[in-house]
Order: C-alpha cells, then sequence, then structure tokens
C-alpha cells in the first residue's frame, strides 16, 4: 500500500462526498488555533488508538502545515493498511488560503 498526494480541491470534494476523514499532524496549539472542519488532531499519544479503530477502507486525508510532514504519514498510515491514504497538498496553509472551511 501506498499513499496519493490530493490539492486542495481534491480534498474538499472528498470530504463533501465520500466523508473522508481528515487527521491533522500539527503540534496541538497551531491544532488549536484552526483546523479543517471535522479534522482530528493526530499524535504520538493517539495514533495507535485511531489505527485501531478507524476505518481502513476509507478515504484518510492527512494535514499538516504545508504538505510536507504528512507525506510521511500518510506514507505510514498507508503502511498499517489504510487503502485510501492521501496527503493534501499545501497542507493548512494552502487549505486556509484558498477559503476551505475550517473551524
Amino acid at each position: 500500500m501506498d499513499y496519493q498526494r490530493i490539492d486542495q480541491a481534491g480534498a474538499l470534494e472528498m470530504i463533501r462526498n465520500e466523508n473522508a476523514v481528515v487527521v491533522d499532524i500539527r503540534d496541538p496549539a497551531s491544532f488549536r488555533s484552526g483546523h479543517i472542519a471535522g479534522a482530528l488532531h493526530l499524535d504520538n499519544r493517539n495514533v495507535a488508538e485511531f489505527i485501531a479503530t478507524a476505518d481502513r477502507a476509507g478515504p484518510v486525508i492527512v494535514c499538516c502545515y504545508h504538505g510536507n510532514t504528512s507525506q510521511d504519514a500518510a506514507r505510514f498510515l498507508a503502511a498499517q493498511g489504510f487503502e485510501r491514504c492521501y496527503s493534501l497538498d499545501g497542507g493548512f496553509k494552502g487549505w486556509r488560503l484558498s477559503g476551505n472551511p475550517e473551524e
């Protein structure tokens, strides 16, 4: 298994039409200051629980600051058996600049 990269428009479409799960791997303070609507904060403390309980067949979009670190995290999740794993190009910064929904 491997991950794919996804752009802002593709991610928004997948979130709206396929109920993609968004996981945000930024630090807790950055996550609290704003994140993609409905995103889950994922870090070393809760990643094992996420892997154990998440739907591995459904789409998972990994978000970081700029879209670089998310590639490694997406690759890791794909190696854990997630069938449709994506890294968000541009990260949360790109998401915000595109005017997409956030919390």
